[in-house]
């Protein structure tokens, strides 16, 4: 299986996740969450995002299906190692994983979708970002090549001393650490159109969801988590709801609670598609 840059695997059974960074982020954002699955058995693979974890430039260099193409390659890599194979995203990598789910039934049993970013609507952003779907728009006219969203406090993260921490990482100038500290307009403009695409194919997924998202998220408001419940319609969608985390869910306050509540549901549908075979067989 082969590694690029900062993508790391966990060697365990065979039971497969795969982890997807967010925009302007890093696999180390998953990597807390990534352990832990490891702890519980399985075979755990953080992707990195093709355009990622370098130079501005590097990111403006791709688009929304480069991004997804790194996660389609990357499944198939894990499929060919494990029986069963599970995919979780973190903001607009919960959108990469639900459109994975909606493409390739036939790779994923099943989605955990982590603080799912379909709009920038959290109570820290701005009143302009929610002007965002204008976005694509700009790209294609060649305006605000240079221009960036700065990242706002409380930056995605609740416990304060953790903030710090990550803070210093995002302003230290390398990227692999904690990703880049603003989120370039044509980078965002991309995640637009990855946003409506995923919006209209939420009714082919087949795959059970788990939806976490956090009650207070700064960037993103619930409403993105009540849209996956509302209109993936052909599997179960299991909800969690945090009350002491932000946007970051998978490194924030409540980090514990996500793991066991994703090692929970792995097993459970483990369980059932076994059952399920036995039957058959």
């Amino acid at each position: 299986m082969s590694i690029v840059d900062n993508e790391f695997v966990l060697e365990g059974g065979r039971t497969g996740v795969m982890l997807i960074h967010g925009l302007t982020g890093t696999p180390n954002e998953m990597r807390v969450v990534a352990k832990g699955l490891h702890r519980a058995g399985f075979t755990v693979y953080c992707v990195q995002l093709a355009g990622h974890c370098g130079t501005e430039e590097d990111l403006l260099a791709t688009t929304w299906r480069d991004w997804y193409a790194s996660v389609e390659a990357g499944a198939e890599r894990l499929k060919k190692r494990v029986d069963n194979l599970f995919v979780g995203g973190l903001s607009m990598g919960a959108l990469l994983a639900l459109r994975l789910a909606a493409q390739r039934p036939d790779l994923v049993d099943g989605v955990a979708a982590y603080a799912t970013m379909f709009r920038h609507d959290g109570w820290s952003m701005p009143a302009f970002t929610r002007l965002a779907f204008l976005l694509p728009v700009f790209r294609a006219l060649g305006i605000g090549r240079h221009r960036s969203f700065l990242e706002q406090p409380p930056y995605g993260i609740k416990d304060e001393n953790l903030r710090k921490r990550i803070v210093a990482q995002m302003q230290s100038g390398d990227s692999s650490a904690a990703g880049l500290p603003g989120n370039p307009w044509w980078a965002v403009a991309e995640m637009s159109v990855l946003s409506s695409t995923v919006r209209r194919q939420l009714r082919d997924i087949q795959s059970p969801c788990l939806v976490v998202h956090a009650t207070e998220d700064d960037v993103a408001s619930l409403r993105n988590a009540e849209l996956i419940a509302r209109r993936v319609t052909q599997a179960p969608v299991e909800m969690l709801l945090l009350k002491d985390s932000y946007h970051m869910v998978t490194i924030d306050r409540e980090r514990r609670t996500v793991i066991n509540k994703t090692i929970e549901f792995i097993n459970r549908i483990v369980d059932e598609k076994g059952k399920a075979m036995g039957a058959a067989a």
